[in-house]
């Protein structure tokens, strides 16, 4: 009996199907990376929003269609249970998106023929630190999950109510992790939950990511440590002198801080607060600092002044990375009874807006690079022979690239020097010195 898995979703649920695959190679069961050749395919699928939920459900009618026993894992079912089984009873087993490990029991059920569920009423994360990850990529960086859940309420986000309230994972644990995929030979760790800034308060009564940091700063075959999805209102002095001090943490931060306006912020649910003097302590206390956002358009009641407020924002920040989202409307969320809802059209229109802005932006900032030399991790190959890196500036699948020619062999991993010579709107151009 093979078992594949298909993952949908972010680097959390990556995480979450590697630990369903260690689990099961403990078990030792057999693994396969071909769907096509599996008697079980795990879909690991995504809730967020409803994009990802239409493409897990493809996935699901798919490997149906192909006649695999299909078991359904993460946010979809522990959003849905009832209707999606009720809407496709050919799924074979659910499970939801706090158990990982208990993918086991679901197999064990479903060779003798019993059709069943595990999905937590009340979701509470449960990080079974016993497993080894089953590395699904494996490549010059790894991502490591430092905790689950999330205790804010956002007026758009469904996830505290698929994952629960904060949980930490020990500090010892995610130390012995680290040092663990550095022997293996990853020399970036990207460090990621919900919100990564309130990491500890559950665990040691404070904000722990500063402790975090120095302990992961001392793991000598690492190189380079990476902060996501930091929460604005607990980047604390402390936190940022962790950043600029700590050799190893790359100076970069990534802050998704939804919209200016403190209007649709209150309605969003999120701080109000002053952002542009945030972002500038950032860029005075941590030289060479590069700074992602997101932000959402169409909000609803999201006025045209509202906007342009949040456009004239992004003109003056000049946020070194940024990504945008149009609004998308989610039951159960506070949001979606507001009104006005915005038009497609409207939140389309502004989503290319404010993205053709930071397209000048980007490209203004990334010449600035021209000239210098940057560290860059090797990625690997084009079809063509040229080296792909990335630099510093840039965590991995949602910032740009660094392309190069060498006439020296390059391993992934490695870190370089590169002089870069030309800039694009995301990607940089340069020679291996």
């Amino acid at each position: 009996m093979k078992i594949a898995l298909i993952n949908h979703g972010c680097a959390k649920n990556l995480v979450d199907s590697e630990l369903m695959l260690g689990a099961l190679d403990k078990e030792g069961y057999e693994i396969t990376l071909n769907e096509n050749e599996a008697d079980i395919v795990i879909i690991n699928t995504c809730s967020f929003i409803h994009d990802a939920e239409k493409e897990s459900v493809d996935s699901i009618l798919q490997m149906i269609n192909l006649g695999k026993k299909v078991i359904v894992t993460g946010c979809l079912p522990q959003k849905h249970k009832e209707e999606l089984k009720n809407a496709i009873p050919e799924i074979d087993a659910m499970l939801g998106a706090t158990t990982p490990a208990k993918i086991v029991e679901i197999i064990k059920n479903l060779t003798k023929d019993k059709h069943n569920s595990l999905i937590q009423d009340y979701p509470k994360f449960e990080y079974p630190e016993n497993i080894k990850r089953q590395q699904i990529t494996v490549g010059a960086s790894s991502y490591i999950k430092i905790g689950d859940g999330c205790n804010y309420e956002c007026g758009y986000c469904i996830i505290p109510k698929l994952r629960g309230k904060y949980v930490s994972r020990p500090i010892e644990n995610i130390v012995k992790e680290a040092q663990e995929l550095a022997d293996k030979g990853v020399t970036e760790i990207v460090l990621i939950a919900q919100d990564t800034s309130s990491y500890g308060i559950d665990l040691y009564g404070k904000q722990a990511l500063p402790s975090l940091l120095k302990e992961l700063n001392n793991i000598e075959n690492l190189s380079w440590i990476r902060i996501m999805y930091t929460y604005p209102t607990q980047i604390t002095d402390e936190l940022i002198n962790a950043i600029a001090e700590l050799d190893k943490v790359v100076k970069y931060i990534d802050i998704p801080l939804q919209h200016s306006h403190p209007r649709v912020l209150k309605s969003m649910k999120r701080p109000v607060m002053d952002y542009e003097k945030l972002i500038e302590k950032l860029r005075r206390k941590i030289p060479n600092v590069t700074i992602r956002t997101s932000l959402i358009v169409g909000y609803p009641g999201e006025s045209e002044e509202e906007f342009e407020h949040l456009y004239n924002f992004v003109k003056k920040v000049k946020f070194d990375r940024m990504g945008a989202f149009e609004y998308s409307r989610e039951k159960n969320t506070y949001s979606d009874s507001l009104k006005p809802q915005i038009s497609a059209k409207v939140k389309h229109e502004r989503y290319k807006k404010i993205m053709e802005l930071q397209k000048g932006i980007s490209l203004e900032n990334n010449k600035k690079y021209i000239g210098k030399v940057l560290n860059c991790i090797v990625e690997g190959y084009t079809d063509d022979g040229s080296a792909i890196l990335r630099s510093e500036h840039d965590a991995p699948e949602v910032d740009g690239l660094v392309y190069t020619v060498t006439r020296n062999t390059i391993v992934p991993g490695d870190i370089e020097k590169v002089k870069i010579t030309n800039a694009d709107e995301y990607d940089l151009y340069g020679e291996i010195i």
